[in-house]
């Protein structure tokens, strides 16, 4: 996992609820743990009305989820990263985990995802993913979030 790369990073609260909590330098520090080449991002929360939509219009699946990632064809890499702060904090609360630490799991899997790694592709691509997740997680401080 390189730190130095460089990146740029859009952070957009539509969805303002999460923006004292989830503040653009926290966001920051879990992108670059991840990110292991330059990267353009843009990091969106929006609510679950979005996030069904959107969904919805690009997968073919009508409901809310907690991420998508939304990867561009470029040399460099580029994307979009959607969390619903209503799955989020959903899912926190049922896992019984932090917001905190939920957020950042969601947010390194997206920059995951952003550079092509894909869990459903196949379980040995989902333990290599899930692995990797669970070291930048360590890195950052964050408990196992698959414990």
């Amino acid at each position: 996992m390189a730190t130095e790369n460089k990146f740029y990073l859009s952070v957009q609260y539509p969805d303002p609820r999460l923006k004292e909590t989830l503040t653009r330098s926290r966001i920051r520090r879990w992108v670059q743990a991840a990110l292991l080449e330059p990267a353009q991002l843009t990091i969106r929360f929006v609510n679950a009305k979005e996030g069904r939509a959107l969904n919805r219009d690009y997968r073919g699946k009508d409901y809310a989820t907690n991420v998508l990632a939304f990867d561009y064809d470029n040399e460099l890499i580029m994307a979009d990263i959607i969390l619903c702060t209503d799955i989020l904090k959903k899912e926190a609360r049922e896992q019984g985990k932090t917001l905190i630490a939920h957020a950042a799991h969601l947010i390194v899997h997206g920059v995951l995802h952003a550079q092509r790694y894909d869990h459903e592709r196949s379980n040995k691509a989902a333990r290599e993913m899930e692995a990797l997740e669970i070291a930048i997680l360590a890195k950052l401080g964050f408990p196992d979030p698959y414990q």
